[in-house]
């Protein structure tokens, strides 16, 4: 069975800007909706999945994204984030103490280079890594990453801030499958995904990636999201996998849905 970390969002708000999702929705989250939202999201995926919790902080509306708290490796490794913007830079102590008392081996990357965790960092089925670049995770992460896992890990280029860490679009699926939003990639990086997927990637419309599609979790044959159009549900029911919509609105307004709000263990 899986395990997820999560954080309550005790704290969250947008009280800055650091991804266009965020700017004009400073101060306008619904707290009270937003969790409810979450306490939703725990709901379905305790059903299906081990749930483990970090404690909140004040002052760090973001930290309920636990996703950006770090990569977990094999053989209870992590590599733990360095965030980009100071915002979030005070989160990594909080989440180097949680996997420091869970038992965890605690590495980082070296240097300066920036690395936001599973945000930027996703295994697929066959257990290989991706790792986006360009928005908040630096390119010098993918030889940090392939050095301390021993073995090749393959880098995305993203392009559009809207798409500024790799989990808003692209999600690996379970038997080879992902769904992806084309837009958000360099032209190299779409012609990757295409000769690593073949006919088992689904292209994702603009409006299912706006609505945070890609922004998914994966349990065996289900696929919890916020979100998705009728013609991306045939699509993902054709490859047998259940969609499992949950309101994550509110979360949407700082850059965040249901992969964010969650860090495999």
């Amino acid at each position: 069975m899986k395990t997820f970390l999560m954080c309550k969002p005790g704290y969250f708000e947008v009280s800055y800007v650091i991804n266009p999702w965020m700017a004009g929705n400073q101060g306008r989250v619904n707290k009270r909706l937003a969790a409810q939202q979450w306490e939703n999201l725990y709901d379905v995926l305790s059903r299906k999945a081990l749930i483990r919790l970090i404690e909140p902080v004040k002052g760090l509306p973001d930290m309920v994204f636990t996703a950006n708290g770090g990569l977990v490796c094999r053989d209870h490794e992590v590599i733990v984030s360095s965030f980009r913007h100071p915002q979030r830079q005070a989160e990594s102590p909080y989440f180097s103490k949680f996997f420091e008392d869970s038992g965890y081996r605690v590495m980082r990357l070296g240097g300066d280079i920036k690395f936001e965790g599973a945000g930027d960092a996703l295994y697929d089925s066959n257990g290989q890594v991706w790792v986006g670049y360009g928005h908040r995770s630096d390119v010098e992460a993918i030889n940090e990453i392939a050095a301390l896992f021993h073995a090749p890990v393959n880098g995305l280029h993203l392009v559009d801030p809207r798409w500024y860490h790799l989990d808003t679009a692209f999600c690996p699926l379970e038997h080879g499958c992902a769904i992806a939003y084309a837009k958000a990639f360099s032209p190299h990086s779409v012609n990757k995904i295409k000769n690593a997927f073949g006919d088992r990637i689904i292209w994702v419309a603009d409006e299912d990636a706006s609505n945070f599609a890609c922004n998914a979790v994966n349990i065996g044959h289900d696929i919890i999201l916020n979100k998705a159009s009728d013609e991306l549900k045939t699509a993902l029911n054709k490859n047998n996998f259940n969609v499992i919509e949950v309101d994550v609105s509110e979360f949407i307004k700082a850059g965040g849905a249901c992969k964010c709000l969650t860090l495999e263990l």
